[in-house]
């Protein structure tokens, strides 16, 4: 059994010891493939420039729409007095969107002051202290009266014309449903 033994690692050893390269197929099929005849690359096409073209109908109507007359109307309506105060400064809630307000209660004041504050939660989560008078909202929002359950706010918007028009709004307690 021995001598089984070391003739196989003899035998691997003269195996291993062979001058045969393990490159030699690899060597081969290149320089067969080298040898071959070089190919041609055809040239590209030649760049056409292109041509603009300016369409001169779009002012036009179109050839299929029955053709309609259009009268200009006057605003019969009569302007407001009604615009913002660009001349105050700004309060913290007219940062924010009117309806990422909400109310989350109120409080009432002991000492002198009659009324209701209004606690309005901004969409930072900070809770701010309001009472008739003070702004809140995007769109110049007055606060007009507090209750338990809401907040009645006038907001001053444009009414596309240049001029203002005022929207009545209303923030109720958060979980109540009108």
């Amino acid at each position: 059994m021995r001598f089984c033994l070391v003739s196989l690692i003899g035998i691997f050893t003269l195996v291993g010891c062979s001058n045969t390269d393990p490159l030699v197929e690899a060597r081969a099929y290149i320089a067969e493939v080298e040898s071959r005849p070089k190919g041609r690359i055809q040239p590209p096409p030649e760049f056409q420039a292109y041509e603009f073209f300016t369409y001169s109908a779009v002012s036009m109507r179109a050839p299929f729409e029955v053709p309609l007359e259009v009268e200009v109307l006057q605003d019969e309506r009569p302007r407001g007095n009604v615009s913002p105060d660009f001349d105050r400064l700004k309060e913290r809630l007219e940062e924010f969107r009117f309806e990422s307000l909400e109310m989350t209660g109120t409080v009432q004041m002991v000492a002198g002051d009659t009324g209701l504050w209004g606690l309005v939660s901004d969409a930072d989560g900070d809770v701010h202290r309001v009472r008739p008078g003070n702004y809140l909202g995007r769109n110049h929002g007055k606060i007009l009266n507090i209750t338990e359950t809401q907040i009645d706010v006038m907001e001053i918007v444009p009414d596309g014309q240049g001029g203002w028009l005022e929207r009545p709004r209303v923030i109720t307690l958060r979980g109540l449903e009108l």
